[in-house]
């Protein structure tokens, strides 16, 4: 028999592949990565063995996604379109996880639940054909027979699959590093987001501001208020204290892979804070060059995560230079949370090249005035005919 490592999120599309690629012939076993999502893990086990999965692994990769992906693209400072890549940067990893499981058990062919008009898609079989392109890639959702979720609950139903599964009025993605809401009402995009569709933020529950001093060593965040931390811990603390402020929140229009527009909601407390806080350090201690092309690297960066290109050459050498980068941004940055507003209030490195005897305005400056008007003169020179 066929066999078919499957990521399997434990929702309607991937228990109904479950069952739907049994029914072709294909001995499916499921992969469910914990990437720092709330869920009950044992009942999502439980989903996939009465969809009918012959094995089920259940990979815990918090720790690799924090090391190997979410740290990456913070010292890139990688983003798309306002978005901190949370999901984005969620499949890469997944997708590697599949294929080390195929290899595992000498499966043929590799699965998504995915539609065909989303993003994952291309995630998934990108990372997939760089990863491994000799084994078949299988996408149930775009050749089933299927028009509508409640096509898909009848048969479901049909079959006696007892999935359990509550009827949700957005379609949600949860990890450790963001959470993406979209459907329902949402898609009015003229329309403002419904208090119920913003899952882990709250705007009304503190309204005193709070300080933070989060400290980097090479563009990593090392420390909380003076007490040294894994960068995962890190992320999980400031995911707690930044969501009562309803910092990280998006309601955004972004352009999808496919050439979609799409709404989208995002919820980022860490993300956030870390990226406010680690570009903070970088313009205190790069040179203007450097930050400026810093920037479109970041832009790159983040267009390249998005589309589903993390295993491509590019990606590779760009962190070659990101990493060449982080090694002075290293330092200790004083943030204040505020309802919906993370502020800088402090910024110190030992490499820093912000001079205050320059910089100042008041007595002891070291900046002679009459300088000024020769680098004007010469900075005029390619804009008027020279006297």
């Amino acid at each position: 028999m066929k066999k078919v490592v499957l990521a399997y999120s434990g929702g309607l599309d991937t228990s109904v592949c479950v069952r739907w690629l049994t029914d072709k012939g294909y001995t499916v076993i499921a992969v469910i990565a914990d990437i720092g999502q709330k869920v009950d893990f044992a009942k999502l086990r439980e989903r996939a063995i009465s969809a009918g999965a012959k094995e089920i692994y259940v990979a815990d990769l918090k720790k690799r996604f924090v090391e190997e992906f979410i740290l990456p693209t913070l010292k890139a400072e990688g983003v798309y379109q306002g978005y901190y890549l949370a999901t984005a940067l969620s499949r890469p990893l997944i997708a590697q996880k599949v294929v080390e499981i195929a290899y595992r058990e000498k499966a043929e062919y590799l699965a998504h639940g995915c539609t065909g008009k989303g993003n994952d898609q291309v995630r998934f079989e990108l990372s997939w054909k760089l990863l491994s392109p000799q084994l078949k890639v299988i996408a149930p959702v775009r050749e089933w027979e299927f028009k509508s979720r409640d096509e898909e609950m009848e048969y479901a139903r049909e079959k006696g699959l007892d999935l359990n599964l509550e009827r949700l009025t957005y379609s949600i993605d949860e990890n450790l590093w963001g959470v993406s809401i979209e459907c329902g009402e949402l898609e009015d995009a003229g329309k403002k987001p419904p208090a119920d569709a913003w899952q882990i933020t709250h705007l009304e529950s503190r309204r005193d501001p709070v300080r933070l001093k989060i400290e980097f060593d090479q563009g990593i965040p090392v420390a909380l208020d003076e007490k040294r931390m894994e960068a995962g811990e890190i992320i999980v603390r400031l995911n707690e204290i930044g969501k009562e402020y309803a910092i990280g929140r998006k309601d955004l229009i972004e352009d999808r892979v496919v050439g979609i527009k799409s709404r989208e909601l995002y919820e980022a407390p860490s993300a956030e804070i870390l990226y406010i806080a680690h570009h903070s350090l970088e313009t205190l201690v790069f040179d203007k060059d450097t930050l400026d092309f810093k920037h479109l690297v970041s832009l790159k960066y983040g267009e390249l995560v998005y589309k589903g290109l993390w295993f491509s050459p590019l990606r590779g050498f760009l962190d070659r230079f990101v990493e060449a980068t982080q090694k002075k941004v290293s330092g200790e940055v004083e943030i204040e949370l505020h309802p919906q507003v993370c502020q800088v209030i402090g910024r110190k490195s030992r490499y820093s090249l912000y001079d205050r005897d320059l910089a100042t305005y008041g007595q002891g400056s070291k900046f002679e005035s009459r300088w000024a008007e020769g680098f004007i003169k010469i900075l005029s020179m390619g804009l008027r005919k020279i006297d």
